[in-house]
C-alpha cells in the first residue's frame, strides 16, 4: 500500500476517465437518504485519491475531507480544486494513523480502498481511526474485492487504452492470484503516447486483498461498528452472488 500509485498516480484521471464518479456519487447520497439518521452534511473521504468522489460532493453542498497516502495524487486534487474553485479539505494521511480531531457525519473508501489494506492489523487500526472520528449513528460506507466472485470469476490479464487531451495511455494488467492468503498481485505496465511518441512507460505492482463478508462484519463489529448491509456496488437493493466482484458495505457507528 504504501509504494502504490506513484507515478501511476500522474496519469490516474487519464486511466480512469471513463469513470462514472457522478453516478457513484448518487449511489452514496441514496444511501445518506436512506439509512443516515440524522442530515449528512461533512464527509470524510479516506483513500480520496485525486478527488473523484470528493470534488463532486462537495460541489453539490458537503464539508469534505479528503485524506490519501499517495502525495503524488494529493498534489493533483488540490491543483484541481485550485482551477475550479472547489473547497476540499486535502491531506497527506494514512488511514491507519489518522488523526484529524475531527468528527464526521459520514466516511467514504471508495474504488477498493479497503481491499489494499492486506493484513487484519492495518484494516483493524483503519477501522478504529475511522469510528474516533465518526459521530456517533455515523455511517461508514466503502467497496471491496467480493471473495466468492474473486474465487469464482478469477483475475485475468486485461489491456485498457483510453485517450484525454490528446494524451493515450495504455495499460496492461497481469494478476497472479494467492487464494490461500486471498491476496492479488497485480504487476501493472504502461505507456503514455503523445503526437505518436512515448513520453513515458512505467511499472507498478498492487497488492489487492479480497474479503469475504464473514470477516468485513466481525471486523466492523470488533471496531464498534454495526453492519447494515452489504449490496453489488451501485445496486443499492440488490443481493451480492459468486458474480458480483465488487460489493459495498455499509455500517453504522455504535
Amino acid at each position: 500500500m504504501d509504494k502504490v500509485f506513484n507515478s501511476y498516480g500522474k496519469y490516474y484521471d487519464i486511466i480512469y476517465a471513463d469513470k462514472n464518479y457522478e453516478k457513484e456519487c448518487n449511489f452514496l447520497e441514496e444511501i445518506f437518504q436512506k439509512y443516515s439518521k440524522f442530515e449528512t452534511r461533512s464527509i470524510l473521504d479516506g483513500g480520496c485519491g485525486t478527488g473523484g468522489h470528493a470534488i463532486p460532493l462537495a460541489k453539490r453542498g458537503y464539508e469534505v475531507t479528503g485524506i490519501d497516502l499517495s502525495k503524488e495524487m494529493i498534489s493533483i486534487a488540490k491543483e484541481k480544486t485550485s482551477k475550479n474553485g472547489t473547497n476540499v479539505n486535502f491531506n497527506v494521511m494514512d488511514l491507519r494513523k489518522l488523526q484529524l480531531n475531527k468528527k464526521f457525519d459520514a466516511a467514504i473508501c471508495m474504488f477498493a480502498v479497503i481491499s489494499y489494506l492486506t493484513e487484519d492489523k492495518g484494516l483493524i487500526e483503519a477501522l478504529h481511526n475511522i469510528r474516533k472520528h465518526l459521530k456517533d449513528s455515523a455511517l461508514l460506507i466503502f467497496d471491496f474485492w467480493y471473495g466468492p466472485a474473486v474465487l469464482t470469476i478469477l483475475p485475468t490479464s486485461k489491456m485498457k487504452a483510453i485517450e484525454k487531451e490528446g494524451v493515450k495511455v495504455v495499460r496492461f494488467a497481469e494478476p497472479h492470484l494467492n487464494a490461500s492468503r486471498r491476496l492479488c498481485d497485480v504487476d501493472y505496465y504502461f505507456l503514455v503516447i503523445k503526437e505518436n511518441l512515448v513520453q513515458y512507460e512505467g511499472k507498478e505492482k498492487h497488492t489487492i486483498r479480497f474479503y469475504f463478508p464473514e470477516e468485513i462484519k466481525h471486523h466492523l463489529e470488533k471496531s464498534n461498528f454495526q453492519l447494515i448491509r452489504f449490496c453489488p456496488f451501485l445496486e443499492l437493493d440488490g443481493t451480492p452472488n459468486e458474480r458480483t466482484w465488487n460489493v459495498a458495505a455499509i455500517a453504522q457507528a455504535v
